[in-house]
């Protein structure tokens, strides 16, 4: 017993020594542990906050598209029977305000025809971009059965809107209406895609949204989540004059054939139009008189229409139009039955005179100004 007592005494020390050895390095992996961690953490960033969704691009990229148009419109007020075969008709004027969209650089601009729809055709329109510029539009083509007309404005530096394949929306779909609704300014409204119907041959026909559109917004753009269009704001649904949340749009797929029939139909319809008023045909004395030479012949520019075809190419009051094309330029009759020959969108060269030089400037021809009839 002694004996086993020594031998515990002997290797006790040393089994007491590595018990605590191991202890002290099983703390030390387990601080090591611990400091990795730490270490993980300090250098793993913090988790931010996304950003909030903005569609500020989109609506930036479609809006100087969308102008704001406003029609005089005349129609009959009431009737009065003076006798059996005779009546009278008393007409009245309104004022209609709505929206439209530029889809071609050269100034045409797509909207509902019950904008600008008047008794007669006569069609009093001026359009306002989104820049604060002001012209005078003309009219020059419509389609009731779409209840769709073409706007053209003489104006450079237009912005056409970019336009999206109507035929792959889905109900569900983020859409914008942007347009000018009750004559408070270019604004914005968000919705989704509500319903869509479908003709028989299974394209998209009407587009039936929950954004926003009110008296004004008719002609107005719908775009998606990337500013391009998608359809053309038309009506609403409503039993109180006011939005109740079911808007319909006319799809871009359905709107833009019908556009180019329209402008193709306008076209071969008008002649072209220069923008010009000349005074009386030079002679010998008149040119004399004015630039103290006698052999200079054509016709005097008095004025050139504003934003027109003249002036866009940089004609200007005071110049001597001699030839237009190959026709050497005499009288009035001679520019008319120039122009006349040609279409809006032809390009005829236009030879002045100017300060002692023969000048030439190629003109893009348009459609016939459009007049603001103050009454």
């Amino acid at each position: 017993m002694a004996r086993l007592k020594q031998v515990l005494q002997f290797i006790g020390w040393p089994v007491a020594c590595g018990i605590l050895a191991a202890l002290v390095f099983t703390q030390y992996q387990q601080l090591q542990r611990v400091n990795a961690r730490l270490e993980q953490v300090i250098a793993t960033p913090a988790p931010t906050t996304p950003p909030p969704i903005s569609f500020a691009d989109a609506i930036a990229l479609s809006a100087p598209a969308v102008v704001s148009i406003n029609a005089r419109r005349v129609n009959v007020e009431s009737v009065e029977r003076t006798s059996e075969d005779q009546v009278n008709l008393y007409l009245g004027e309104r004022t209609s305000l709505g929206s439209g969209i530029i889809l071609d650089r050269r100034g045409f601009i797509l909207t509902n025809l019950h904008v600008v729809d008047t008794l007669f055709d006569a069609f009093d329109t001026e359009v306002t971009l989104q820049d604060g510029r002001q012209i005078p539009a003309t009219v020059v083509a419509w389609d009731k059965i779409h209840d769709l007309a073409v706007l053209h404005i003489n104006m450079d530096d237009l912005t056409p809107i970019q336009v999206a394949d109507s035929g792959s929306l889905m109900v569900g779909d983020i859409v914008f209406a942007i347009g000018y609704p009750r004559n408070i300014g270019q604004a914005v409204s968000q919705g989704i895609i509500s319903a869509l119907t479908h003709d028989t041959d299974g394209n998209i026909s009407i587009i039936q949204t929950d954004a926003a559109i009110n008296p004004g917004n008719s002609g107005g753009a719908l775009i998606n989540v990337r500013g391009q269009l998608i359809g053309i704001n038309s009506s609403i649904f409503s039993e109180s004059g006011n939005f109740e949340g079911i808007g319909f749009a006319t799809p871009s797929n359905l709107a833009v054939p019908v556009l180019q029939e329209m402008l193709e139909e306008a076209i071969s319809a008008n002649s072209g139009y220069l923008g010009v008023i000349t005074g009386e045909a030079l002679n010998a004395q008149s040119s004399q008189l004015f630039f103290g030479v006698d052999h200079i012949r054509g016709m005097l520019v008095e004025s050139v229409d504003e934003g027109g075809p003249a002036m866009r190419a940089g004609i200007k009051p005071g110049d001597v139009i001699t030839r237009v094309s190959n026709s050497v330029i005499s009288d009035a009759q001679n520019i008319m039955q120039e122009i006349r020959n040609k279409k809006p969108g032809d390009t005829v060269n236009v030879q002045v005179y100017r300060n002692g030089k023969t000048l030439n400037f190629p003109t893009i021809l348009g459609f016939g100004q459009a007049i603001i009839i103050e009454l």
